[in-house]
């Protein structure tokens, strides 16, 4: 049953909202015709003398509606109990770094009339999207027929067997064919489908919405969170958005241990420059694709694999393999753009196991770093 948010007391938000318009009035007056354009149209229940004060508040504030609602690498799944005011819940995602501006959030919500309609149950909300998609998300709690996540490493074939499970009426071969064209956007070369740009997170999907609208919403959150700071960062490295997430996507299979991103980063960005093989694991596992056993990525491997015939064998072909080769998380991403700054040409797993690895600048150090 769906139980619904008592409303919190409003009193501070147009009292607010007053302020800013004394101060910034003629403008906000000026646009006030275009509010329900711009902010959707103001809920009924709210008192008609709020509504003039906390349309200008918003209409000041609108670029801030349109940004990033907190730190784009901050997500928080929280578990909304009934009787939960719809305050209290903002609140509990400013404290996770989700919300940067609870004030804002909150007066939209009263504004909408959304503040009213916050199911009691599960949200895993992020803070890279806008405060008005998050209102949104928080009308519906996760339904876990409808709610499709994507961990970070996976390739498109195994996304695409996730959909398949669900209640969607969509088949694998329905998302395969609706990720076979390139990325909507000038990546800087060539590619025939969409691997290494559907970005790993946790969709709320419409049972009534297509494959190609499914894959929209991956693409729209992957042009969202690799955001232009993160793309300057490819440039410096001397790399094309194509180039960057096929590096991103091999960090992301080879690191165990977050911190170690940007150190594996650095270790293929230095034999990049120096004109070496990358000698990436995943690439060739890649390359052998699905297992008899049902499983992607083949580990360990075998000699022989290691010189499969594929222009993904980084062991044998030089510089990056042609296309990404798994979907790379934020984390991965932002390594490529802001590497470590390290003399290591070499890494290989640490004795001491729990995913570790060890780095060394020459080879004679690589061999020595060899378990017994």
């Amino acid at each position: 049953m769906r139980r619904r948010r008592r409303n919190y007391p409003v009193l501070a938000l147009p009292l607010l909202a007053a302020v800013a318009c004394l101060v910034c009035g003629p403008i906000a007056v000026i646009r006030m015709s275009s509010a329900a354009e711009s902010l959707g149209p103001p809920s009924s229940s709210i008192p008609a003398w709020q509504t003039p004060f906390l349309t200008a508040y918003l209409l000041l504030r609108k670029s801030a509606l349109e940004a990033p609602a907190g730190d784009p690498t901050a997500r928080a799944t929280i578990e909304v109990e009934p009787g939960e005011t719809a305050a209290q819940v903002v609140d509990r995602l400013a404290e996770a770094g989700v919300v940067g501006d609870p004030l804002l959030l909150k007066v939209y919500l009263r504004y909408r009339g959304l503040d009213v309609g916050i199911e009691a149950g599960r949200f895993t909300v992020d803070g890279g999207r806008t405060l008005a998609e998050i209102a949104a998300t928080l009308q519906r709690a996760a339904d876990s027929r409808y709610t499709l996540v994507v961990p970070e490493g996976w390739r498109r074939e195994q996304i695409a067997q996730a959909v398949g499970t669900m209640d969607l009426g969509l088949s694998p071969a329905d998302f395969l064919a609706a990720t076979r064209r390139p990325p909507p956007w000038d990546v800087g070369g060539r590619v025939d489908n969409l691997e290494g740009f559907l970005f790993p997170d946790s969709y709320r999907l419409d049972p009534r919405w297509s494959a190609d609208q499914v894959v929209q919403l991956m693409l729209d959150s992957f042009d969202r969170r690799v955001d232009r700071e993160m793309r300057s960062g490819f440039t410096r490295q001397g790399l094309s958005l194509l180039e960057a997430v096929t590096l991103a996507s091999i960090v992301e299979r080879e690191a165990v241990l977050p911190e170690e991103r940007p150190l594996i980063a650095s270790v293929f960005l230095n034999r990049l420059a120096q004109g070496m093989k990358l000698q990436a694991d995943p690439t060739v596992q890649y390359a052998l694709g699905l297992q008899p056993d049902g499983t992607w990525w083949k580990a360990p491997l075998t000699i022989d694999e290691l010189g499969a015939d594929s222009p993904y064998n980084t062991y044998l072909v030089p510089g990056l393999p042609p296309a990404p080769i798994a979907n790379p998380g934020l984390e991965s991403l932002r390594a490529v753009a802001e590497p470590a700054q390290t003399p290591y040409y070499y890494f290989r797993t640490a004795c001491s196991g729990g995913g570790a690895h060890v780095f060394a600048e020459t080879f004679e150090e690589h061999s020595q770093n060899a378990c017994p």
